[in-house]
């Protein structure tokens, strides 16, 4: 026991990884994926926008918090973080610009798609744009030349712009020299040219900002252009709603999402070329500091180049068609609440289809039998059927509860129109808890049967959002066992009626029960480990950033036990540190689909009851565990205990094409190629590649 305390102590004062850094890492490793010759190529150019997206929210959500916890006095941010930071940063989109214009850009014009500055385009070419732009573009851009009674326009998050400097005198005679272009989100960024403008088997494309670029005198006409860029702003997006100051949350946030677009600003992007005077003047209207400047070697927003990915021609250049496979364990036709009466069953997305757990809505819809429906709405997206399920079940009289989390980043419009339309056909639509985001994915069915009322769940690890479904891997859980349906009931009652909950038989729940029973497997797991018993960890979350998590983590693992981290995202526990870390090996993988399952197993013992495996909706972040409702469930059947074993962890630990090994640095590197990959293997498995 003495040992044990002594490494207890040396624990807290091990330094962490820093979370920022280990989000830009695993950026960098989401790039890498552009780099890889055994990728389709659209599929290449892809990951670059997808890390284009990615740090547009990094910036506009988890810099902007650091920066304001920097401004507040925080004690671990200071200035010298800050900038190391913006370096990492720099250096990862100098990166992603140089991947775009050296491997993928030559990649795409060998495969005969052809980005077409003006220079490159031909006289016909040339005459086609210039009709598209004063048919299609000039007519809605509003130029503002800068003077006393025209000030500096408003400049939304992420839109795109021109700063123009004009030679010679305004109408008016007068010399103000600096114009606006602000360009609007309904232009498309991406044009394809017709098929008769090019040769014959290439694809010809013109950039948006190319097409103006090319015309800015027509929109100055009499005035000469001396200097010009492209530029684009990121703001903090972050919704600040004083929840406990409001008395409606949803007319609270929708007054507040107009005016997101312009929070303060964060970062400002401009072409490379562009003039040392014209980005000192923007970075001074926007009150920022030279390291807040992003100079790029090409368009501002990379991200939009997924509409060239989504026009472009060629199958070949994409990653084959895969057509999820139905879930053997449920039956076609017939009742699926007949089925669940005796078996639970288990759903591994996207390789099995997402169509089961719509099919358990719509049954339920459907059903006069059932009398109740409850669910939990995170990130439904704009169109869902899911949601049209609900509005369908209120009509046929059953009892409708949506919780409806308004506060999902980036989802709130949605989320708030759907809870319009379910309260306005009588559903009873609350909003979790105060303070608390509601992020815990479940859906309950009362059903009658007989003289008495069954409950039947489902619980998942993913959202009700049937588009991620076929991209991100997720498992869902159906069952009708008693005292879970009873616990996910009795979370219902909490979140509609705010009474205190009884204790669970079953599911964990954040923020009261699931970080401390975390907590105490870890500690049953060191113990075991003190005593020379078995001793395993299996964790695979997205993130990995709760500190005690990681102190309770490295703690096990300095007693001795052995613990397997899969990561996807930011993990801030250094592993592979002699006499420190040395038994946790954290490896992530990064493939076709976005890995997303939370998966969590413990061993400390010989017997059965020795090894518990959970599924969660949440990660190991301190928001996850302290601000958020999420739910824990174990999967006690052991047939399907190991199921999840040989899907989730087992071919993860073995993967030898798309997984990535952490140091104690923070650095990754891929690990050696061996040819299996853990979601090829699973598609295999479960579906078929058409």
């Amino acid at each position: 026991m003495q040992r044990g305390r002594c490494q207890v102590s040396e624990n807290t004062r091990l330094k962490l990884l820093s979370r920022e850094q280990a989000i830009l890492a695993f950026n960098r490793r989401v790039l890498a994926q552009a780099q890889r010759s055994d990728v389709p190529l659209l599929e290449r150019l892809r990951y670059i926008c997808i890390v284009s997206s990615n740090l547009d929210e990094f910036f506009e959500v988890r810099y902007a918090d650091v920066l304001e916890a920097s401004r507040a006095g925080a004690g671990d941010i200071d200035r010298q973080y800050i900038a190391e930071v913006v370096k990492q940063s720099h250096a990862l989109v100098d990166e992603q610009y140089q991947i775009f214009n050296e491997e993928v850009g030559p990649a795409l014009r060998q495969a005969g798609i052809l980005i077409l500055n003006h220079a490159d385009r031909n006289a016909e070419q040339r005459e086609w744009v210039t009709g598209f732009f004063r048919k299609q573009v000039q007519p809605l851009l509003v130029p503002i030349g800068l003077d006393p009674s025209h000030p500096f326009p408003q400049v939304a998050n992420k839109t795109l712009n021109f700063i123009v400097r004009l030679g010679g005198r305004d109408a008016f005679g007068r010399d103000n020299d600096i114009a606006i272009v602000r360009i609007p989100r309904v232009l498309p960024r991406v044009i394809k040219l017709p098929a008769h403008l090019v040769e014959p088997g290439t694809q010809g494309f013109v950039l948006l900002s190319s097409v103006i670029r090319a015309h800015l005198d027509e929109l100055f006409p009499g005035r000469e252009i001396q200097a010009f860029s492209q530029f684009r702003l990121t703001r903090d997006s972050d919704l600040d709603v004083d929840e406990d100051d409001v008395t409606d949350l949803r007319l609270a946030l929708r007054s507040k999402m107009s005016t997101r677009q312009f929070g303060q600003a964060i970062r400002l992007e401009v072409v490379r070329s562009c003039h040392e005077d014209l980005s000192d003047f923007l970075l001074e209207q926007f009150g920022l500091n030279r390291q807040a400047l992003f100079q790029v070697n090409g368009p501002v927003n990379l991200v939009r180049l997924t509409q060239l990915i989504d026009q472009a021609d060629g199958d070949e250049l994409r990653f084959p068609n895969y057509q999820p496979g139905w879930p053997d364990s449920l039956p076609r036709g017939g009742s699926m609440f007949e089925h669940l009466r005796h078996h639970d069953c288990l759903l591994h997305h996207p390789f099995e289809s997402f169509d089961a757990v719509v099919q358990f809505l719509r049954e339920a819809v459907y059903d006069p039998d059932v009398l109740a429906i409850k669910q939990t709405i995170y990130r439904t997206g704009n169109e869902s059927v899911l949601m049209e399920l609900l509005l369908e079940a209120v009509r046929r009289g059953k009892e409708v509860l949506a919780v409806v989390e308004l506060k999902a980043r980036f989802d709130e419009e949605a989320n708030i129109n759907w809870a319009e339309r379910l309260e306005a056909l009588g559903a009873q639509v609350v909003y979790g808890i105060v303070g608390l985001k509601t992020h815990g994915k479940m859906m309950l069915v009362t059903r009658r049967e007989g003289g008495r009322l069954r409950r039947y769940a489902h619980l998942s690890t993913g959202n009700y959002n049937p588009k991620t479904a076929r991209l991100y891997t997720d498992v869902g859980y159906l069952t009708s066992q008693p005292d879970l349906t009873a616990d996910v009931d009795r979370v219902f009652q909490q979140l509609s009626s705010l009474t205190q909950m009884r204790s669970s038989r079953q599911l964990l729940l954040a923020p009261s029960s699931m970080h401390s029973q975390m907590l105490r497997c870890i500690e049953r797991v060191a113990e075991s480990a003190r005593a020379g018993g078995p001793a395993r960890i299996v964790v695979k979350v997205n993130s990995l950033t709760d500190e005690p998590l990681v102190r309770a983590l490295i703690a096990a693992g300095q007693a001795g036990a052995r613990i397997d981290l899969i990561v996807r995202g930011a993990c801030i526990l250094p592993p592979g540190l002699p006499g420190q870390t040395e038994n946790i090996r954290v490896r992530s993988v990064v493939g076709r689909m976005l890995e997303h399952t939370r998966v969590l197993y413990f061993r400390w013992g010989e017997a059965e009851h020795d090894e518990v495996l959970y599924l969660s909706s949440a990660d190991w972040m301190n928001r996850n565990m302290t601000r958020r409702i999420e739910v824990a469930w174990p999967v006690r059947d052991p047939a399907l205990r190991q199921r999840v074993i040989d899907e989730c962890l087992v071919p993860y630990l073995l993967d030898g094409k798309d997984a990535w090994i952490q140091f104690s640095d923070g650095h990754y590197e891929r690990v050696p190629q061996t040819g299996h990959s853990a979601q090829q293997a699973l598609m295999a498995l479960h579906g078929a590649v058409i």
